[in-house]
């Protein structure tokens, strides 16, 4: 329970006492790409790594060496 306490507090104080990224402001060279739209977002972030994920696992069972239990 001590170690816990120690662990959320340090945590905490360590989260308050750290300054904001300036992500606001603009460095010499920066040249940012157009937005992502909701649907390329979705798309990226959750269908992509569901798709990969269903990809290997079908190989994996397609190409599975072990025994077939009877």
């Amino acid at each position: 329970m001590r170690a816990g306490a120690v662990a959320a507090g340090t945590t905490l104080m360590m989260l308050l006492m750290s300054s904001p990224a300036l992500a606001l402001t603009r460095d010499d060279g920066d040249d940012p790409g157009p937005g992502l739209s909701v649907m390329e977002t979705i798309g990226l972030y959750v269908v992509a790594p569901i798709a990969l994920y269903v990809v290997i696992a079908g190989l994996v069972m397609i190409f599975d060496k072990s025994k077939k239990q009877a």
